[in-house]
């Protein structure tokens, strides 16, 4: 299966940026190098217009140069392996893959991710983000929803904290393929991530906290479903957009009957938590 493979250098703060501008428009792939960014697409899903219009917005602002060609096949796991670093998040979670050497005697949890794609590994803003609140919020006995599960982190996440049901789910195929390759390292038995959205996986009622680290325009379509879904007293979580963003979300959730609680930050990078009161 060939990929278009794109080799974009590009100033330093602007990467996680086009990387998540990128994952918007189809970009599956993507490891970060010195000059930039490589990025990879199956022909099929690239839209030149989407492509070029991205590439016009950013490439004054960014210092943008592209080059563009064609990778036969992609050993992923060879490739993570010269790029993919173990992240920790406080002192609380350390985040490796499957070639790192274990330190579980240093950490209260360790997370092993068979690294395929850049988002989900901990290491865009927003996954470290949306771990930090998962390390301040109860899970212990609680159903758990990880919507747009990518990897399945945050779900893995949830189930070491003490969750007594996580229903994870994604629309893309290598992602559940992934994230239940994920779910069996990490020993959760009986988790299993399903293909679909919100409104079309199947899953519980009342459910006690909700994940959503996804993207601004899929998170306000899908924000009355998450309030439906969670009990009274429930929590939600959201994330995947930027913190100029924050305004627009809690204006959406508050129409929902949903109460800011509160937000953390980082790198542009919002994640922002939300409860229902009744």
């Amino acid at each position: 299966m060939e990929y278009l493979e794109f080799k974009i250098t590009c100033s330093p703060s602007y990467r996680e940026i086009l990387i998540a501008e990128m994952a918007g428009i189809g970009f599956d792939s993507f490891l970060e190098t010195e000059a930039g960014i490589d990025a990879y697409i199956l022909p099929e899903e690239l839209d030149r217009k989407d492509w070029e219009a991205l590439i016009a917005r950013y490439k004054e602002a960014a210092a943008v140069q592209v080059s563009e060609g064609v990778l036969p096949k992609v050993n992923w796991n060879e490739a993570w392996e010269k790029h993919y670093d173990p992240i920790a998040v406080a002192d609380q979670v350390y985040v490796r893959a499957t070639f790192h050497p274990s330190k579980a005697a240093s950490f209260v949890h360790e997370i092993i991710i068979n690294p395929k794609m850049s988002f989900g590994t901990g290491h865009h803003a927003t996954t470290f983000l949306m771990l930090s609140w998962q390390l301040s919020l109860d899970h212990r006995h609680k159903k758990v929803m990880d919507a747009g599960s990518g990897t399945g982190i945050l779900a893995i996440m949830a189930k070491k904290l003490g969750a007594k049901f996580v229903t994870a789910f994604d629309i893309d195929d290598w992602s559940v393929e992934n994230g239940n390759e994920n779910f069996e390292i990490n020993g959760l038995v009986g988790t299993i991530m399903q293909k679909g959205t919100v409104r079309s996986v199947s899953k519980e009622k009342n459910y006690d906290l909700i994940l959503a680290n996804i993207n601004k325009n899929v998170l306000l379509d899908e924000l009355p479903t998450y309030a439906g879904d969670l009990s009274a007293g429930g929590l939600l979580v959201l994330s995947g957009f930027y913190e100029k963003d924050i305004p627009e979300i809690r204006k959406a959730a508050e129409e929902q009957g949903l109460e800011y609680r509160d937000k953390k930050c980082s790198k542009q990078w919002a994640a922002v938590l939300f409860s229902r009161t009744h």
